[in-house]
């Protein structure tokens, strides 16, 4: 997708004053700037930077709930994608009905908007906002949008309005001269600022100027760049942010790599979520049910292929499945992540496997309080873990979690947690699903043998044959 804005763009160490004043200094850009909640962070920029009168044909605020009702509609939430997008939506179509039958041959229009709650006097809780750019990329198109989610990392109230500022002029700068790589954009959003500042947990892209731009994979970038440490797209790929799905949810999330979903992946499921739904207060309508990838699970040969990435989306997709990709190694801190949007049940699947690496000391060697500072992370708030059994390969024997044999000065540890049901054996299982493995799916796939329709559910054997994923050539003639 090409782009006549993408050969000027300049190098990623010009810093914020030069990108304002460059987009100050572009004859063809025009715009509104529309802040709510912590100042006018980002239009000062560009006040500051000199020229502004070339650029900015409005800027506005409107801190009072009636007011800004009144402008842009009732809402729920101030600070909130949906207000975002009303005030997108009002301002753009202001600007195009006062100005582009002046200069609209000439102008590409824009409208920045952010909605953001800081640190206050009186607010000590969680500090996010949500901006968005609305842009045409070229005379006359059809405009784009961009949106993403900002949590605010600094302690003061100064610093974050900084953060802000920084990272509003960076986001409108990549939407004006960056949009032809989705690559270049993400990276130069952090530019000025760094990851122990401000997390970027959501980007979505849409319109004619982000034509090529897969919001999934824009959702595994945050999280390979360092600007998230998790993303989340629904079961029709729709990008979503953690901290609204999960709000005030009961959560039941399995880890895995899903290459492919197998009969195993489902059954594992399955049990738990049986058990889960008879827990106090858990209800059906309050549920999220979540496959977790990390980064070490989309691994292949040492890097991350996007392909084999959406290939596995696709087939958790059919299945409905919500995905959650994540840098969280460690289960404690995936466990930190979800706490953060939810005070209700929480509950982890795993396998043997998992849980005999759960009980290995190795992983907890940054952590002061070792393996114990750990449990105490994971297990807070009534988090439990449910246990699939293993039916080792080369012997026969069947692994539960009452059985499971962990370090000997572990035992006392792993009989307390399984006493008080902190981890719980699943029954009710299906013996047929018990030898069954995504690696020995996915190589008989790719060497061309049949037999691994049979380790899948119908649905992913009828994804991976009509659409050609995970490798699988179908047979000539067949």
């Amino acid at each position: 997708m090409a782009s006549s804005d993408s050969a000027s763009a300049p190098a990623p160490s010009v810093g914020t004053h030069q990108k304002a004043l460059q987009v100050n200094l572009d004859q063809s850009k025009y715009g509104v700037f529309a802040e709510i909640g912590a100042g006018q962070e980002v239009a000062r920029w560009f006040f500051r930077a000199g020229g502004a009168s070339g650029t900015i044909a409005k800027t506005m605020s409107a801190y009072d709930m009636k007011v800004s009702d009144a402008i842009y509609g009732p809402t729920d939430r101030y600070v909130s994608r949906q207000r975002l997008q009303q005030m997108l939506e009002h301002e753009y179509g202001l600007l195009i009905e006062r100005l582009a039958a002046s200069r609209g041959a000439s102008t590409k229009f824009f409208v920045f908007a952010d909605t953001v709650a800081a640190q206050g006097f009186h607010r000590r809780d969680e500090c996010h906002g949500w901006m968005g750019v609305r842009f045409q990329h070229h005379p006359g198109a059809a405009p784009s949008d961009v949106i993403i989610h900002v949590r605010m990392l600094d302690r003061e109230n100064l610093q974050q309005q900084e953060a802000l500022g920084i990272m509003g002029v960076n986001l409108l700068h990549a939407a004006l001269y960056r949009h032809a790589d989705a690559e270049a954009f993400l990276t130069a959003l952090l530019d000025d600022l760094g990851s122990e500042r401000v997390e970027v947990d959501l980007a979505k892209f849409s319109g004619p100027a982000f034509a090529g731009v897969d919001n999934r994979v824009a959702s595994l970038r945050l999280v390979q760049l360092g600007l998230a440490n998790a993303a989340m797209f629904t079961a029709a790929g729709e990008v979503v942010q953690a901290s609204e799905a999960l709000y005030k949810k009961n959560i039941l999330v399995e880890r895995g790599s899903f290459r492919p979903v197998v009969n195993s992946t489902v059954d594992m499921l399955r049990c738990a979520q049986a058990v889960f739904v008879q827990e106090p207060g858990v209800k059906g309508d309050d549920l999220v049910v979540l496959m977790e990838m990390t980064l070490h699970n989309l691994l292949d040969g040492g890097a991350i292929d996007h392909q084999d990435f959406l290939d596995r989306v696709d087939i958790l997709g059919t299945l409905g499945k919500t995905v959650l990709v994540s840098n969280y190694g460690e289960y404690h801190r995936l466990a930190a992540y979800l706490f953060r949007s939810t005070k209700q049940r929480i509950g982890i699947v795993m396998g043997v496997p998992s849980l005999r690496e759960i009980f290995d000391e190795k992983y907890y060697t940054d952590l002061e309080g070792g393996i114990l500072e750990s449990f105490g992370r994971l297990f807070k708030n009534d988090l439990r873990l449910y246990v699939y059994p293993l039916l080792e390969p080369a012997t026969g024997t069947l692994i539960t979690a009452g059985n499971l044999r962990v370090q000997p000065h572990l035992r006392h540890l792993y009989a307390y947690l399984l006493e008080n049901q902190f981890i719980l054996g699943l029954r009710d299982y299906d013996e047929a699903c018990l030898p069954v493995f995504s690696r020995d799916a996915l190589a008989k796939l790719r060497a061309g043998d049949a037999g691994w329709e049979a380790l899948v559910p119908p649905q992913v054997a009828r994804i991976i044959k009509e659409r050609s994923l995970l490798g699988y050539r179908a047979k000539p003639g067949s």
